[in-house]
């Protein structure tokens, strides 16, 4: 593995976090000095782990054990170790010319190499704490004559354990120009000790250190760890040999091993038990038992069988099977939640972004008011400049307040938004950056694409009809089963023109061909106008007592094929046509024009289990304005919107409708809109509203790439979760940023007043930062909308005699729709 190389950050403190069998290197940041997120984020070869928030940036784990040193010139130096054991140096990276001397000196005399196994060994930093409590136990528990004697003894062990790497980063940074907590808190310890306070300065740095490590795990513990999923990524695929063009029966198969990078869209593969699937693909052949509960949290096995598509990453319990590449290793599913959590980490919010331009500044000044304090305090409050017995010094005040005023506990402030991510992660929920929270807890309205979104998608042809052209025919005349030969071409003709589609009506119509003796039909060539129809250039269908001829077909909406003909007439006879269907307008109606010869399509919907709970629980508990913004014609739609509960549908829009609708709609409420689709049609309205969501399993690749909120899980509940956990998010940043101020006012005040010692001063500061971290990893439990919400839930599961009944349709938790 390539050694990870990263920008030399400030830090005071570097320790090893084993987590599983991994032994992770923690380097300190300071997010004030040298923003985290302008570095780039590490490859995906290289990162073991996401990037964390500002405090700290967690390093892959480290397992070959070789040793790689190279010059490119007298002043790069590539020094790149590995060790099975996790001890390896961390390279600092020196950026200025006094940067560079400095680091050039410390590292010839060995402090570099020193301060690095120093910082990587948790036991050492630890250790030293203890001796330094140890001293200040001694009055209490030796006998006088020694008391002295033993507190310089821990002193001299315990100190240089902490302050070796200390001053080396302390200095390193004040070269660099920059001022943070790393140098505040050196120049406290080590003035303590020039002052004659050894011990006061060494408990400072031991606290201070102890309190970090407890953050670094409060921190690693709010984050996804996506090494797991790496893991996962099988390296190589079983690719299956054709044999004469032909995929062999999967009792008499040949195969080799291949990287999986190399595996090729259509290739078939084989995946055997146990095994997980390499990449994105469809079952060819076999069957098997297989759980994604790893990449959606679904803890339900599923089954898979030929024609199920499969996302790359599912791990195959029993069965063998031959399935066939949909997607490209780069492009599939396992890849791109990798892809879209490290960035959703490294896109900032808004607090963010003001911390990274407020830190530095608020460090410079912190700095100036400890000066003042230590010059000023003698000539305006008599204090002594040096500490007596009887008066704290106005230089300890000064220190006090540089380790009080410290913007450790507000930088950690945004942590609230990792452990969001997290939180959503776990449900099968990606966001793409944490802005999306703050945007969607500033949204007042949702609206709903219909088919495939608040129906299952899974169109079902009902019948197929001749409305009009066809000769000898009326409109009594109607079929289901596709027996007589109209009915025969016209389906013929649509599933040639929709094969490989994603569109629902599509995919019901090349579905409802399978096992039929259709003739065959070849597109010659293929128009397409979203939201409306498509035409086509079709060859194969033999008109009555006629030869193949190419022939035009168009396939779409009514009006879209209505539009085609330049008669008014005839455009009203079909339109007269569709009314007097004996079908009615129950049904999702599709029309196909073959040489003018009109056809309808019946298709039937139903709506997704569980949706009217869903849309019930937006517009109780969450108080938005829900509504339904489709392309079907009205009785269609408000079938489907009286079922789940909506009612503000828009009807017949084309996707420049949609667009327009998003647009007005959130010029008129003020607020932010939350857009739920799943087609290339939803696309144009899902980038123009404040916050697009998509259920990824069945979007297309442009509402993938347009959204901000993929759903992994093929249904709806994730949408009052996100708006929960947004909400919930808000409230936790909010929290932290009063505790933070409050902890800082805290330990400052009876810091200058020179109540309270250096040592408590850092534990009080120290102990608002953990209060923080400990508020953040709340971001991990499911929200809730209100305390009345937690009392009812309560209420209805004491009621309940069905231990089974309480889980409640407004279970932000629950995994499974309800029905």
């Amino acid at each position: 593995m390539e050694p990870a190389s990263f920008t030399r950050s400030p830090s005071l403190t570097r320790f090893p976090y084993r987590r599983g069998l991994s032994t992770l290197r923690l380097a300190r940041v300071n997010s004030f000095s040298i923003p985290l997120l302008r570095q780039k984020p590490l490859p995906l070869r290289n990162s073991a782990s996401l990037i964390l928030p500002p405090r700290s940036i967690r390093l892959r784990a480290v397992e070959d054990h070789h040793h790689d040193h190279h010059h490119d010139d007298e002043q790069n130096h590539h020094h790149h170790h590995h060790h099975q054991h996790g001890c390896c140096s961390v390279e600092l990276k020196a950026e200025s010319k006094p940067q560079k001397a400095l680091f050039g000196f410390a590292k010839a005399i060995g402090w570099v190499r020193l301060a690095n196994f120093l910082r990587e060994h948790l036991h050492l930093c630890c250790s030293s704490a203890v001796m330094f409590l140890a001293a200040a136990a001694c009055p209490y528990l030796v006998p006088k004559p020694y008391i002295k004697s033993l507190q310089n003894a821990f002193m001299i062990v315990g100190f240089p354990l902490v302050g070796v790497s200390a001053s080396l980063d302390a200095l390193m940074d004040i070269a660099g120009g920059k001022v943070n907590i790393h140098v505040l808190m050196a120049l406290a310890a080590f003035a303590s000790v020039f002052m004659g306070n050894a011990l006061e300065g060494g408990l400072l740095l031991a606290m201070f250190n102890l309190a970090h490590i407890a953050e670094e795990f409060f921190t690693s513990r709010s984050m996804v760890d996506v090494k797991e999923l790496k893991e996962s990524n099988p390296d190589s695929a079983l690719l299956i040999e054709m044999k004469n063009g032909n995929v062999p029966n999967i009792s008499d198969l040949s195969y080799k091993s291949v990287p999986v990078h190399s595996v090729e869209v259509g290739s078939y593969i084989l995946v055997g038990t146990g095994e997980i699937v390499p990449v994105d693909c469809e079952v060819y052949q076999g069957s098997a038992t297989i759980t994604i509960e790893h990449l959606t949290g679904e803890v339900k096995p599923l089954e898979a069988k030929a024609g199920d598509r499969v996302p790359g990453g599912a791990r195959n319990l029993d069965g063998r099977m031959i399935v066939k590449a949909t997607k490209a290793w780069n492009d599939s599913t396992l890849n791109k939640i990798v892809q879209l959590t490290e960035e959703a980490h490294s896109n900032k919010p808004k607090l963010q972004r003001w911390l990274d331009e407020f830190g530095e500044n608020y460090s410079k000044v912190v700095v100036v008011l400890s000066l003042a304090i230590a010059f000023l305090g003698p000539f305006l409050f008599k204090w002594p400049f040096l500490s007596t017995a009887a008066c704290r010094g106005s230089v300890y005040r000064a220190l006090g307040l540089m380790v009080a005023a410290s913007p450790c506990a507000l930088a950690v402030a945004p942590l609230a938004y990792a452990t969001a991510i997290s939180s959503c992660a776990r449900k099968g929920i990606l966001l793409k950056g944490a802005q999306v929270l703050d945007a969607l807890a500033s949204c007042h309205t949702v609206a709903f694409d219909k088919t495939g979104t608040l129906t299952t998608g899974g169109l079902t042809c009902k019948a197929i009809e001749p409305i009009y052209g066809h000769q000898g025919r009326n409109n009594s005349s109607v079929t289901s089963c596709c027996v007589p030969t109209c009915e025969k071409e016209a389906l013929a003709v649509a599933a040639a023109m929709e094969k490989g589609t994603t569109h629902p009506i599509g995919r019901a119509v090349v579905n409802h061909s399978v096992g039929k003796d259709l003739p065959s039909v070849f597109v010659e060539s293929f128009e397409y106008f979203p939201g409306r129809g498509l035409t086509a250039t079709v060859n194969g269908v033999k008109a009555v007592a006629e030869e193949s001829r190419l022939q035009q077909a168009s396939l779409g909406s009514i009006e879209f094929i209505t539009s085609l003909f330049k008669s008014e007439d005839e455009s009203k006879q079909i339109k007269d046509a569709v009314n007097a269907s004996l079908y009615g307008k129950d049904f999702v109606h599709a029309a196909l024009s073959v040489d003018q010869k009109v056809t309808l399509i019946h298709l039937e919907d139903q709506p997704r289990p569980g949706v009217s709970g869903v849309i019930a629980e937006l517009k109780s508990w969450a108080r938005l304005r829900v509504m339904m913004l489709t392309g079907d014609h009205d009785s269609s739609a408000w079938r489907v919107a009286n079922t789940v509960g909506i009612t503000e549908v828009y009807c017949n829009l084309k996707p420049e409708d949609k667009l327009n609708h998003i647009k007005n709609f959130a010029r008129e409420a003020g607020g932010g809109l939350i857009m739920v689709g799943e087609g290339i049609n939803d696309a144009p309205a899902l980038a123009a509203a404040t916050v697009g969501i998509v259920l990824a399993q069945r979007a297309s690749a442009t509402a993938i790439a347009v959204a901000d909120i993929l759903l992994l899980r093929d249904n709806i509940t994730g949408v009052p979760f996100c708006v929960a956990k947004s909400r919930q998010t808000t409230s936790l940043v909010k929290q932290n940023v009063a505790l933070a101020l409050t902890s800082i006012f805290l330990a400052a005040l009876p810091s200058v007043l020179g109540f309270v010692p250096l040592w408590l001063t850092v534990l009080l500061h120290e102990g608002g930062t953990l209060l923080v971290c400990l508020n953040s990893v709340r971001g991990l439990n499911d929200p809730s909308w209100s305390w009345k919400q937690d009392i009812s839930h309560l209420i209805s599961k004491l009621s309940s005699q069905d231990p089974t009944s309480s889980n409640s349709s407004n279970s932000l938790s629950s995994a499974e729709p309800s029905h």
